[in-house]
């Protein structure tokens, strides 16, 4: 009842009238409390004990909630624009949805009672914000200050967190997928093993940020510099536009010289290039010479690449999801952990002079490649070379491998269900 009539004293005051005054709850305990929509614009409750307490939708716009215990609180769709939040601790704290553009949720002093006075309280000890484990999904941290905050395993996937500042942060394990960090600054922050594929990263400032074994896949790196960032084990694409003039000029003069059939630009010689990494989605590179290329982690999905000379080329974590690679040639090439999920490696009809189809079939090879791993969920493979492949503990679920040369190849572990082999017989029987 006393809380009660404290909320309506304050609306009262949010409101200046008469009877109002600002609520204070400061170093109170309000565990568990229940404050679903509550009106709390410039409320005071800081270093009070907010833990499992339920405050989804509740407004609280400007509070004071200097190192308060948010800990398994639910904030969902609450707003905090502006709020002190300064060393709170919000640890497997729900925020889902919830606004806190421009917050500041820098490190900040923990607080404790003078004199057994629940008002009147002094600093003790600095703490980071701790959003550990939090839940920040789709939440709205626009501008917001997490300068040397911890979010390692905080869930911020779609978040709007554009400009942020998380500079020093320690989001170890953290999940950013699709989550927009336009101009956020991530300098000397701890990313390692963060998901931030797909997400929004344009003109993000990673120096000296750590980003090991961190999952960048499809997001966006316009206009970031990464040489001063650890890169090492890390999931990332490149542009195209971010070769060197010579690999993109070579490109280019490829594509030219497809449309044209030959009558301009030239056939793209990229022996042993390297094109780690980048974005070639849906790129056509069919008849293409990337004969032991560097292509690891390159994003392939839906790329033409047929007739492709990719003889011992590294394809290892590659995306080559619905890629057609009829009659490629990707004899000791290796494919460990790629994905080629409904991938077609089907013959190719050869043509004479005259463009008319002579009858004779060109097959795709994958003859000794090293395909552990790898996912063909799917996948085309009729009539294809894989004499001593390794597919080991590969994914061939509803493949097909109707009439390919499967001498030597090798399938342990590999899953087989739903797959069409050589005259119905399976491999090593």
């Amino acid at each position: 009842m006393q809380l009660r009539t404290s909320l309506d004293r304050h609306a009262l005051w949010q409101q200046r009238r008469i009877g109002g005054m600002r609520l204070n709850l400061s170093m109170q305990d309000l565990q568990g409390a229940d404050l679903r929509g509550a009106m709390l614009h410039s409320a005071r409750l800081s270093g009070a004990n907010l833990m499992r307490a339920m405050l989804n939708e509740a407004l609280l716009i400007e509070a004071d909630l200097f190192a308060a215990n948010f800990e398994r609180a639910d904030l969902s769709k609450a707003d905090l624009s502006r709020a002190d939040l300064r060393g709170a601790f919000l640890r497997r704290a729900v925020m889902n949805g919830a606004c806190l553009m421009e917050a500041d949720l820098r490190g900040g002093a923990m607080l404790t009672p003078r004199n057994d006075n629940a008002i009147d309280f002094q600093p003790t000890m600095m703490a980071e914000i701790d959003l550990e484990l939090a839940v920040l999904a789709r939440a709205n941290l626009t501008g917001a200050d997490l300068s040397s905050a911890i979010l390692r395993g905080a869930d911020c996937s779609d978040a709007r967190m554009n400009g942020c500042n998380l500079s020093g942060a320690l989001c170890e394990g953290a999940t950013m997928v699709r989550t927009q960090l336009c101009r956020a600054n991530f300098a000397g922050a701890d990313l390692r093993r963060v998901d931030l594929s797909d997400a929004d990263l344009s003109g993000a400032n990673l120096d000296g940020a750590d980003l090991a074994e961190a999952n960048l896949t499809g997001a966006n790196l316009t206009d970031v510099d990464l040489s001063n960032a650890n890169m090492i084990g890390a999931r990332y694409s490149r542009s195209v536009d971010s070769l060197s003039s010579a690999l993109f000029g070579t490109l280019k003069s490829h594509y030219q010289w497809l449309e044209t059939k030959g009558r301009e630009g030239g056939r793209a010689a990229l022996s042993g290039a390297d094109l780690s990494n980048v974005d070639l989605n849906g790129a056509n590179l069919s008849g293409a010479d990337l004969k032991g290329a560097n292509l690891s982690l390159a994003r392939l999905d839906g790329a033409q690449l047929v007739m492709t000379d990719l003889a011992g080329a590294d394809l290892s974590g590659a995306n080559l999801d619905c890629a057609i690679l009829n009659g490629a040639n990707l004899a000791r090439a290796d494919l460990s952990g790629a994905k080629l999920r409904k991938a077609l490696l089907e013959p190719v009809p050869l043509r004479d002079a005259e463009d008319k189809v002579t009858g004779r079939m060109w097959f795709a090879s994958l003859a000794g490649a090293r395909i552990i791993e790898a996912d063909l969920t799917g996948a085309s493979l009729r009539g294809a070379n894989l004499v001593d492949a390794d597919f080991s503990r590969a994914l061939l679920g509803n493949a097909n491998l109707a009439g390919a040369r499967i001498d030597g190849a090798t399938f342990d572990g590999a899953e087989l269900s739903g797959a069409a082999w050589p005259e119905d017989v399976l491999p090593g029987r």
